[in-house]
């Protein structure tokens, strides 16, 4: 491994079907793009019944690895999107990335 710019994870959980969003708007203000991975939700605004069943809805989890320095822009951009100041749209947060590989193409710019 190659010494690397600092980069931040940025990890959003949002409702299905809005991931699509979540990697558009980060692809627009900055980040070459995100991994989405599929799961489900338990949070308090999300339990919801169908016949006495707890229904857990389905969630998206998009991983976007970027440099730190267009952190704060992405997930701005991604708080907007998805509207993730609203109770039960989802939620991001960053967390620091001690190394990377497999990206050169980002840290040859």
């Amino acid at each position: 491994m190659k010494s690397s710019p600092s980069f931040d994870l940025i990890v959003t959980v949002v409702n299905k079907g809005d991931a699509g969003r979540v990697v558009q708007a980060s692809t627009r203000a900055g980040a070459e793009g995100g991994t989405i991975l599929h799961g489900r939700g338990t949070g308090i605004h999300e339990q919801a019944r169908l016949f006495g069943i707890l229904i857990e809805p389905e969630k998206e989890v998009v991983l976007t690895l970027l440099p730190e320095e267009r952190t704060q822009q992405v997930l701005s951009a991604i708080v907007r999107a998805v509207d993730l100041d609203e109770p039960g749209r989802g939620i991001a947060f960053v967390l620091p990335v001690k190394a990377v590989a497999g990206i050169a193409h980002s840290t040859s710019e």
